[in-house]
């Protein structure tokens, strides 16, 4: 019996402003993916696409894994020819660059084929493998709270009863082709994305609403783990703990991959230098996948007041952005 294991289909929607970050991130999963695999980065221009084979394909050398890179317009021309009969899931992907997510990779994958989605400020501190994708639903990973906004786009979703899942982070995510466009089709007909073309963050409702659509189930959280920017973590570092320091406080011994969301995908490279990814461990076996947990209305507006409150007594000015 064969004990080589299978090519696992991976797809990364990045912009060149990002590589900063990307670059590393991407090194540790060609490092420390156990699975062979069939990485495909989808970009903006010609021009963007060269950059990434030139940035990208120094990582992918020792032949176990496949680069590829495909620009927009490549994506454009598939497009018109699979979502002909989804105008709204057309006009979706013309939005956020950042809505690609939803919309591309299934672009490239054939009927039951796998696609995993990684964001790329996804980090692999450990010698990993990607869990199992299932023949139905999603696979998300889990936050703590979660990114869904704009509010008025949220409160849109409730108003005309669009359930959504809760604490969906969307730094990884697991499916099998075809991604069901009926339901994505119906939510885009639903709510009007279109005036908040802008906001990264409609991606997340969209996953969220699939959620509950398809369902699935989240990934385990001690090992698919998602960066916190909690009030004790800011105020650390408004007193003058560095981001390495930050991540330092983390216990990365039992994580695949780490979404260093927001500013933490900064840190990353410094957390390198300091030795905190030094000593890497091994996972390969399969984490227990939770169900999804509905997101009620009345959570989502006891954080409108909760934010009110904190807007009024300028705590976000103490804390900063970061």
């Amino acid at each position: 019996m064969s004990d080589q294991r299978p090519v696992r289909t991976v797809y990364c929607v990045l912009g060149v402003r990002s590589l900063g970050y990307a670059v590393p991130c991407l090194a540790s999963l060609a490092r420390n993916s156990v699975d062979p695999l069939a990485l495909t980065i989808l970009t903006d221009s010609a021009e963007d696409a060269a950059t990434m084979r030139e940035r990208l394909e120094p990582l992918f050398v020792d032949g176990r894994h496949r680069l590829t890179v495909h620009d927009q317009a490549h994506a454009d021309a598939l497009a018109g020819e699979r979502y002909a009969a989804f105008p709204a899931v057309a006009e979706f992907r013309h939005g956020h660059p950042c809505w690609r997510k939803v919309t591309d990779p299934a672009l490239y994958a054939a009927i039951g084929d796998e696609v995993i989605i990684i964001d790329p400020d996804v980090y692999f501190p450990n010698r990993f493998a990607f869990e199992p994708t299932p023949a139905t639903g999603l696979l998300l990973m889990w936050q703590r709270p979660n990114c869904l906004l704009p509010e008025p786009l949220v409160t849109e979703a409730y108003d005309r009863g669009v359930p959504m899942a809760d604490h969906t982070d969307i730094g990884v995510c697991q499916f099998r082709a075809p991604l069901d466009l009926a339901a994505l089709e119906a939510l885009l007909t639903t709510i009007d994305t279109r005036p908040f073309a802008r906001s990264m963050h409609v991606e997340s409702i969209v996953w969220a609403a699939l959620a509950e659509q398809v369902g699935g189930g989240y990934l385990d959280p001690e090992a698919w783990h998602c960066f916190a920017n909690s009030v004790p973590s800011r105020l650390a570092r408004r007193m003058g703990r560095s981001g390495s320091a930050t991540l330092a406080q983390i216990d990365f011994a039992p994580v695949k991959a780490f979404h260093a969301g927001g500013t933490a995908k900064n840190w990353l490279a410094d957390a390198e230098r300091d030795g905190l990814f030094a000593d890497p461990r091994t996972h390969v076996e399969p984490t227990p996948v939770r169900p999804f947990v509905p997101y009620p209305r009345g959570k989502f507006e006891n954080k409108l007041r909760t934010r009110g409150v904190a807007r009024r007594l300028g705590l976000y000015k103490v804390l900063g952005r970061g």
